[in-house]
């Protein structure tokens, strides 16, 4: 039955969104939710397990400025499908007594008002709460890294500065702090994934980079042609444009090179 849904969304016009309702219909694996105690409230996380014999990195997976989609969840099981472990937790937890989770807000340009509300240091708490369940998931081998998208990848550098027994950060085409001298205290290697198309966030790399080399810190970017922002999600969609598709494709070759030599 999950074949024949995703054969018939696969001939019908669609859209990122609905290729990741398709693709987790029929993914033969394990997804669960759970809730990770953070001070006085819960986080809520996706996780996609990969069907393997041996235990795996985890990959925490940072939304979009739209919160936990469909999409970043199929992302996950992409991840899992490469035979890593993947948990996207949603800081739109708690947002309010109405709004408990990304799903409960009425569309996207909701959800994406109020995550900007969410204060900062709440954001890095609950990373910091969802790198600590991690260590007690049996099937993980200890290694964690953080991967982010847009606002996720913003997120993703930022904790970068403060995070302990990190493996690599993983940013796509998100900003780095402003404040360079928090660069002194990454302890892992970053990663950037940018659209050769997008100059507002491509106009820093080359402080960031300065920054991050007077540091001693490793700092390893490529800049994807004939693409634009949210490549990721945008090559996914089989209405997208070719740079996007060639970008996105591209990128997930280099980002599961990089994670294979871990």
């Amino acid at each position: 039955m999950k074949h024949i849904l995703l054969l018939l969304l696969l001939t019908s016009p669609l859209h990122a969104q609905d290729v990741a309702v398709a693709k987790l219909e029929a993914s033969p694996r394990h997804h669960e939710w759970v809730d990770i105690q953070q001070a006085d409230r819960s986080v809520n996380a996706f996780v996609a397990y990969p069907e393997i014999s041996e235990k795996a990195l985890t990959l925490i997976v940072i939304h979009e400025n739209r919160g936990l989609t469909d999409w970043v969840r199929g992302f996950a099981d992409d991840l899992a499908a490469a035979g890593y472990i993947a948990i996207a937790p949603d800081f739109l937890s708690g947002f309010s007594a109405e709004f408990t989770r990304t799903s409960d807000f009425p569309n996207q340009d909701a959800s994406r008002d109020a995550l900007y509300q969410v204060p900062p240091d709440r954001i890095t708490a609950g990373l910091e709460a969802v790198q600590a369940h991690v260590s007690t998931i049996e099937a993980a081998n200890g290694k964690v890294a953080v991967i982010g998208f847009c606002w996720g990848g913003s997120q993703t550098f930022r904790y970068a500065t403060t995070a302990k027994d990190l493996t690599a950060s993983f940013v796509f085409y998100g900003g780095a702090p402003s404040d360079t001298t928090t660069y002194a205290g990454i302890s892992s290697p970053v990663y950037g994934f940018y659209a050769q198309n997008d100059q507002r966030i491509n106009a820093a790399i080359p402080t960031v980079n300065s920054a991050m080399m007077h540091y001693g810190k490793s700092f390893e970017y490529s800049i994807f042609p004939d693409s634009g922002h949210a490549f990721m999600r945008s090559g996914e969609d089989p209405n997208g444009s070719e740079g996007n598709k060639a970008a996105r494709a591209a990128a997930m070759e280099k980002l599961l090179g990089i994670l294979e030599g871990m």
